[in-house]
């Protein structure tokens, strides 16, 4: 275990998370607000551990964590800290599989989260992106002290909602 707040183990992902993996990313809400990952089978699932989390920790020391309920250890979302070509700083990311949606839960994982960098790393802010229809993210990024700052566009075309956080 990497850390923990009141309800919630956060850990890093590893292989045997493939099965988690393939189910979150295949959920309509991945789906419609981050993207099709196409997560087609749990070999898929496998590789996106291996070069998203795996390889993000190896080069930043941080990515993608996996968060489970402290009680029983069941795997409910990730939360955690993306490096995007197109940003200079970390990039605050959360998605939980829909039964756990709307329970305080992504909130109470992003400010343990946030907690955890500010502990462990010298970074002097962060970003946070989400679409315009995901109003769900933008009101918990509000929450979490992100400041909306304007539109940035992905090497993909999509331009998404920019928020600011300042560490320092």
């Amino acid at each position: 275990m990497l850390f923990q707040s009141a309800n919630l183990d956060i850990r890093r992902f590893n292989l045997n998370d493939d099965a988690f993996i393939f189910e979150l990313l295949n959920t309509p809400a991945w789906k419609q607000f981050i993207s099709d990952r196409n997560i087609d089978s749990r070999e898929d699932a496998v590789n996106y551990i291996l070069n998203g989390p795996l390889a993000s920790y190896n080069k930043y020391g941080y990515g993608a964590w996996l968060v489970t309920l402290k009680d029983t250890q069941q795997p409910i979302g990730m939360c955690g800290f993306f490096k995007r070509d197109y940003l200079d700083k970390p990039d605050l990311g959360f998605a939980f599989l829909p039964g756990f949606e709307g329970r305080g839960l992504a909130y109470e994982a992003s400010v343990a989260s946030l907690a955890h960098i500010r502990e462990s790393y010298d970074l002097d802010g962060l970003y946070a992106t989400t679409t315009a229809d995901n109003i769900r993210s933008q009101r918990l990024l509000e929450r979490c002290g992100f400041t909306p700052t304007g539109l940035v566009t992905t090497p993909e075309a999509e331009t998404l909602l920019l928020y600011t956080l300042s560490l320092r």
